[in-house]
């Protein structure tokens, strides 16, 4: 089997190749076919070398004015290109001044705004300044100007027109006030009749004579008064403001406090007039405080009129008793005034009498001596603690006056709540001014009848004493005395 397998092998490659052998061909026929082939294949080299030189040529012809082509439409994108750069910068100048322009026209708008606001703060301010007796005069002036805002037949200039015509006008009044206006109107007299007259303005100060010249003084506004109300001026220059108002020419009286000093003036008012401003209580009080005032001298001349027997006088007595003269003595205190001297003639009668009988009986004295020198004085205690209680209720009733008017009349009109404050805070100092007198001088009367009374019982004491020690003298032993002969 291993010996068979190359043989068999061999002998088949062998077959192989003899059959190959017999199918190709010639080399004659293998040139002649490589002669055709090189001859199709230089041929087709000729035409596209043919080609070639063609199509570098028609490349040399088209590629000059291509490149013109090209140079123009890069020509054309620069200057497309730097158009745009332009277009650019201008939009965003442009931008930048429409900006500009916005905010020049807001600024524009505010400054519009802040000058229309400030000319209506004027118009207001205008009116506010004007005297009462000059708003008629202006009163269409004004009105208009207030009102331009809202009229929609004025355009914005005749709008500002109309308030700048406020201005003119305000311009023109002080020129004219300068030195002196004198102007017609009506005004209300003191006793409350309209009447017409002139107005002589000066200034701040506006002054008013009637046409039949009984009305005459300062022009006032007054709340609940629609018309200026004339005051009378104190001092007597109403010969003055009427020539003045004759003539054109004259002197007028002038407060330099701008109608300050002529309110202080009008506001003082008289004891009597604040007294009526505390109403019923203050009354009270006043005549409460009265009495006490009367009783207070009363009591003090009583008090200071008291006397009270001296050391010296007591002396005196004791000495007429200690003799046995009770004759004497007896006189001695009979001429000593008043309680001290009961005292005194009752301790002479009872000389002899028991120490606390004869004790007793002058005690008696001082104790009938103690209300005639203390009367009186509880009431003046009574009405210095009730005075500040009254004042407290005077304020409590002004209060509620206040609040009554409140109700009534609102808050605006002060001059109607001022009477109620006016009571309640009257009666509060009314009460106070009885309460501290009365207060000083009781304790300064308690004081004096206290001493008095100190003094009769240290009267009554000293005699008491006195007549003890002539007792102890009298019922001593008497020593006997030595003989002469005795030493």
């Amino acid at each position: 089997m291993r010996a068979s397998f190359p043989i068999s092998v061999a002998s088949i490659s062998l077959a192989a190749c003899l059959c190959l052998g017999a199918a190709l061909p010639s080399s004659a026929e293998k040139s002649q076919a490589f002669q055709n082939l090189q001859g199709e294949i230089d041929g087709r080299l000729t035409q596209s070398l043919a080609d070639l030189s063609r199509t570098r040529d028609r490349i040399a012809k088209e590629k000059i004015p291509l490149s013109n082509d090209v140079y123009q439409l890069e020509t054309r994108v620069l200057e497309l290109r730097q158009q745009q750069q332009r277009l650019l910068k201008l939009r965003d100048s442009r931008s930048i001044d429409l900006s500009s322009l916005r905010n020049q026209v807001a600024s524009l708008e505010e400054q519009d705004d802040f000058v229309n606001s400030r000319l209506n703060e004027f118009v207001r301010e205008f009116e506010g300044r004007l005297d009462i007796s000059e708003l008629p005069r202006y009163e269409a002036l004004t009105a208009a100007a207030k009102l331009a805002d809202q009229n929609a037949n004025l355009d914005a200039e005749g709008k500002r027109t109309t308030q700048l015509e406020v201005v003119s006008a305000a311009l023109a009044r002080l020129e004219t006030q300068i030195g002196g206006e004198v102007y017609r109107g009506e005004a209300l007299g003191p006793d409350g009749v309209l009447t017409a007259g002139q107005f002589i303005a000066l200034g701040p100060t506006v002054y008013y004579v009637s046409d039949d010249g009984k009305t005459i003084g300062l022009v006032e506004s007054q709340l609940n008064a629609a018309d200026p109300v004339v005051v009378d001026l104190p001092g007597g220059f109403e010969s003055q403001i009427a020539e003045v108002t004759a003539s054109g020419a004259g002197s007028l009286p002038f407060d330099a406090t701008l109608g300050k000093a002529l309110k202080k003036e009008k506001a003082r008012k008289s004891l009597l007039a604040h007294i009526d401003d505390g109403g019923v209580v203050g009354y009270v009080i006043l005549v409460l405080g009265g009495a006490a005032s009367l009783l207070t001298a009363f009591k003090f001349r009583e008090i200071s009129s008291f006397e009270i027997a001296t050391p010296e006088q007591v002396d005196n007595i004791l000495e007429e008793l200690g003799k046995g003269n009770n004759e004497a003595a007896d006189w001695r205190a009979r001429r000593i005034d008043g309680i001290s001297g009961e005292m005194l003639t009752t301790g002479v009668a009872h000389a002899h009498d028991k120490r606390g009988l004869l004790e007793e009986l002058l005690f008696e004295k001082v104790l009938k001596a103690r209300p005639p020198i203390e009367r009186f004085l509880p009431f003046i205690a009574i009405t210095a603690a009730a005075s500040p209680l009254l004042g407290l209720l005077g304020t409590v009733i002004g209060m509620i006056k206040t609040f009554q008017l409140i109700t009534i009349f609102g808050t605006g009109d002060a001059k109607s709540l001022s009477s109620g404050i006016s009571e309640a805070l009257v009666t509060t100092a009314l009460g106070l001014i009885v309460a501290i007198p009365m207060l000083i001088l009781h304790g300064a009367l308690s004081r004096m009848a206290k001493q008095k009374i100190g003094l009769l019982e240290q009267v009554s004491v000293a005699f008491v004493n006195g007549v003890s020690s002539i007792r102890g003298r009298a019922s001593a032993p008497v020593p006997d005395r030595p003989l002469e002969g005795s030493r």
